[in-house]
């Protein structure tokens, strides 16, 4: 037999081979009917909850996928996805232990709420279903994916995940499509270790810094990782995130963050953030601290330059979303100065602080409370009255007692939550 016809007859071979194994598999598949009867009760006994899926397709050619439409999940708020498309690697196929090649989702929207009651997919804890380092998914991409935080602030993303065995990922970028300037998370991984480089871009700076995770006992995984957040317009960070932000000025300092679970979702619902920070100079929007203090709160609307304005912020995710605590607020505008502390949470603030009109004076204490959006402030005419005699007889004995170095910045605190957009995206859970 000639070559030619050799290479001819080992073409036909393989063809017909494929064309067999094609043929098994295609006999294997069921029809889309069966399919989305299948993928539908196969999504309900892994999340919880009743689903409908609008219609869901086989295709074998060019490549083997499945492609979902109109996924829903029977809830108050339900986890929508327009459209999936799961590519298989066609090789795996004929072991029926298949592997994704890459997943898309297009349109889709995650209600926080809804989510966080799934049972859940194996997360990054569990290993892997097949062989001991076999990688099940080996890309994710997603557009026009919204995210609804708890208090139902809808933020829209972009993004792909590259995964390494054990669901690490290899690299991951996140990005807020159409947002000026630009907010980006990108996360590369050292090698096979479990640490990665992470860089953000918010709010015309940056946020540069690594993550690492740690294995312990019982599958518990902890997340440490510190970041250096610079020149952060904390306005703009907050606008990226649709959030109004009730200070600006650029930020910079230090964050420490913190996580502990047996999922990356117990690990998202544990995190922890601490930042040390500093606006410099900064304008509290909205408020004029100084009218509010002289009208005992009656009067607020303005606003109040400061020359520096420093503190830390504590983040902690909880069940009913992400309470941030400030602690050792110092604020400085010419002669006056605030000391002060603040909670916000739900939407809710409630802050105490003392106002020193000038140097040496006796502090007058205030405190705010209730909604971010409109709180009230109270002040005690007493004590004011006693600041205003301590700061106009400074000039004339050159002396004076500075009382009360209590916690408050009541405006200070409901202020702070841009420079907690920085370190965590994002981000209200």
């Amino acid at each position: 037999m000639k070559r030619g016809q050799k290479w001819t007859l080992g073409v036909g071979i393989a063809g017909a081979v494929l064309g067999a194994a094609l043929l098994a598999v295609a006999w294997w598949l069921p029809t889309d009917e069966e399919l989305a009867a299948r993928l539908t009760a196969e999504a309900e006994k892994r999340l919880g909850v009743k689903v409908t899926i609008g219609s869901a397709h086989w295709a074998l050619l060019p490549r083997p996928a499945v492609v979902l439409n109109d996924f829903r999940t029977r809830q108050a708020q339900p986890v929508v996805i327009g459209q999936l498309t799961a590519h298989l690697k066609a090789r795996t196929l004929l072991d029926r232990k298949p592997v994704f090649g890459r997943i898309e989702i297009d349109d889709a929207v995650f209600p926080r709420n809804s989510v966080r009651v799934f049972h859940g997919p194996a997360g990054a804890s569990k290993p892997d279903t097949g062989d001991g380092d076999s990688v099940l998914l080996e890309r994710l991409e997603f557009r026009n994916l919204t995210w609804v935080s708890h208090s139902g602030i809808a933020v829209i993303y972009d993004g792909e995940i590259d995964f390494d065995a054990h669901w690490r990922p290899r690299h991951a970028e996140l990005r807020r499509p159409g947002i000026s300037p630009p907010f980006t998370l990108t996360l590369k991984r050292d090698g096979d270790a479990d640490r990665w480089q992470a860089r953000i871009h918010v709010g015309g700076g940056t946020a540069h810094g690594n993550v690492a995770l740690k294995s312990a006992a019982g599958g518990t995984l902890h997340l440490s990782g510190q970041l250096n957040p610079i020149d952060i317009d904390v306005a703009s960070a907050l606008s990226s995130f649709n959030r109004r932000s009730p200070v600006s000025g650029k930020s910079s300092g230090q964050t420490v963050l913190s996580a502990d679970g047996k999922s990356a979702g117990e690990l998202a619902d544990s995190l922890h953030t601490r930042t040390v920070f500093s606006v410099n100079p900064a304008t509290i929007l909205r408020i004029d601290l100084e009218k509010a203090i002289s009208t005992l709160g009656k009067e607020h609307d303005g606003q109040t330059a400061l020359q520096e304005l420093t503190g830390q912020l504590d983040t902690q995710n909880t069940d009913e979303g992400m309470r941030a605590t400030y602690t050792g607020l110092k604020a400085r505008a010419g002669k006056r100065s605030v000391t002060g502390e603040a909670t916000v949470h739900r939407s809710q603030v409630e802050a105490s602080g003392i106002l020193f009109l000038a140097e040496g004076a006796i502090g007058a204490p205030f405190t705010v409370s209730g909604p971010v959006s409109k709180p009230k402030a109270s002040v005690p005419p007493a004590s004011y009255a006693a600041a205003v005699i301590s700061a106009a007889a400074l000039p004339v004995t050159g002396t004076g007692a500075r009382t009360g170095d209590a916690p408050g910045g009541p405006v200070e605190g409901s202020e702070q939550q841009p420079v907690a957009a920085a370190p965590v995206t994002a981000k209200e859970n």
